[in-house]
């Protein structure tokens, strides 16, 4: 007896190329300025060796804007890879699973695709609320899956392209005509998807957009709650970081003429006041007004030459990015401080308190806290 194999027979008019395409056309670019935007945030937090003495210091507010695209493209993603999955995945079912090298290549590029994107979404937006149930670390993995992803979208538009043409606009030739009701459905559908991207991005974009802020419904952070009216990511306690007296604090510059200032001496050091964003790598920003003393002051007293990077070492006993570097143009950028104080008031424990990093155009984790070295790299 000779069995025969069918696949499940799905009815509708909504699981179609027309639908899937339609969709698509949102879905890819926000991949586009997700990929994007991510990798800006990577080079920017960990430069290779030719880039990372000359990452531009300005426009101050650029890390902002981009790492703040990133997060919402992304969040905008999760309603629209929903839909464009619903649309497509009877034909995970379609028989036989392999008709031709060119069918392969399309099942893997599917495969491919769909299981990156999931990925990316999740972690990312787990990477949001800061909780991490998984045993890798998120960023190298999150970089190179974001690879993957890319290329599996390309092999897969490669490979479908002839179809995407033939289903992009209205009136392309070829479309069939699709019964009123399952035109009205389409329609439907996608102000259904539309209205879930503008509902998920409203709500959590105002975390780093605050003219928006008042509409935060869903964003684990909120600009305005935290000490001094700014968010904390690690806490002086979370960093094994006690009240540092102010007797005790040294900080170290150390270049070709190394020399110790105590608190006292830095509060003595002529004082500069400067408006700049912190924006963290989980989406949220805030503009505040810092005041202290310009790095550069210092690195001239030390005797750096103008193309010096500078290490900045943090007190912090225990924790990731204890250490950052910045190139040149960062440390020469009259709006990079030492910042001393915060909103008017002395900086407090949870912001780095005595003295911690401001720089235009930097990632909020390279914003080192409780500063107590500077070293003059060659």
């Amino acid at each position: 007896m000779k069995l025969r194999v069918s696949s499940p027979v799905f009815k509708g008019g909504l699981h179609d190329a027309r639908t899937a395409t339609s969709i698509g056309r949102l879905l890819g670019p926000a991949f586009v300025v997700c990929f994007v935007t991510g990798l800006v945030s990577h080079f920017m937090q960990h430069p290779p060796g030719w880039l990372a003495p000359s990452i531009p210091s300005r426009p101050a507010w650029g890390y902002r804007f981009t790492q703040g695209l990133h997060v919402a493209s992304g969040i905008a993603a999760i309603p629209l890879l929903l839909a464009k999955l619903w649309t497509v995945y009877p034909r995970l079912f379609a028989w036989p699973p392999l008709r031709s090298f060119r069918h392969a290549l399309e099942r893997l590029s599917i495969a491919l695709l769909v299981a990156g994107a999931v990925f990316e979404l999740a972690t990312g937006l787990l990477n949001t609320a800061q909780w991490y149930p998984w045993p890798f670390s998120f960023v190298p993995v999150h970089y190179a899956v974001a690879w993957l992803v890319t290329g599996a979208l390309l092999l897969h538009i490669a490979v479908r392209a002839p179809e995407i043409r033939a289903h992009w606009s209205r009136r392309s030739p070829g479309t069939l005509t699709l019964p009123a009701q399952d035109a009205a459905d389409r329609r439907s559908l996608l102000a259904a998807v539309g209205a879930a991207v503008g509902a998920v991005t409203l709500t959590t974009v105002g975390q780093s957009f605050t003219p928006l802020k008042g509409l935060i419904l869903f964003a684990p952070r909120h600009p305005d709650r935290g000490p001094q009216g700014l968010p904390v990511n690690r806490t002086a306690a979370a960093a094994g970081v006690g009240r540092i007296a102010d007797e005790e604090y040294r900080l170290v510059v150390d270049g070709p003429r190394r020399y110790t200032l105590t608190l006292d001496e830095l509060r003595a050091l002529p004082q500069h006041e400067v408006e700049l964003p912190i924006a963290c790598v989980e989406g949220w920003s805030k503009s505040a007004h810092w005041s202290g003393v310009r790095v550069v002051d210092l690195l001239e007293r030390a005797g750096a030459r103008p193309d010096a990077r500078v290490r900045v070492v943090s007190l912090q006993l225990r924790g990731g990015y204890r250490v950052s570097e910045m190139g040149h143009e960062h440390a020469r950028d009259p709006l990079t401080l030492l910042a001393l104080r915060l909103n008017g008031g002395e900086l407090d424990p949870d912001h780095g308190y005595p003295v911690r990093l401001i720089a235009p155009n930097r990632p909020g984790v390279l914003q080192t806290k409780w500063v107590g070295r500077l070293e003059v790299l060659s």
